[in-house]
């Protein structure tokens, strides 16, 4: 798995390309969320467009993730999250924390 980082204003976009999995994706995920909010980076868009698969691990880390930049006082959205993705969140119920967006620049302008 590989994450880009980029700037759309104010707001970091994470691109992410690969499996977010247990073991892998997770401690990448982690890492990279620990360091913007070392920055003070707290306006975060997660680009799920090319996630082919996630598993329990990967979306345990989007939600420690999504609770870490909020405490920070900030904000995590999704971007682009395929539909195994958001069945995935529909069955846990995590539909309902997560902001999903269709496109960047409404990700990015709802902040």
């Amino acid at each position: 798995m590989t994450i880009t980082e980029r700037k759309s204003g104010d707001v970091t976009v994470l691109d992410v390309e690969g499996k977010i999995l247990l073991g892998e994706g997770d401690v990448q995920l982690k890492r990279k969320i620990d360091e913007l909010i070392e920055r003070k980076d707290i306006k975060v868009v997660l680009n799920l467009e090319n996630v082919p698969y996630m598993d329990s691990g990967g979306l345990g880390e989007i939600v420690r993730s999504y609770t870490t930049v909020k405490r920070a006082g900030g904000d995590l959205k999704l971007l682009h999250a395929t539909k195994r993705i958001s069945d995935l969140l529909t069955i846990t119920k995590l539909i309902t924390v997560f902001e999903i967006f269709e496109d960047e620049a409404s990700a990015a302008g709802s902040f």
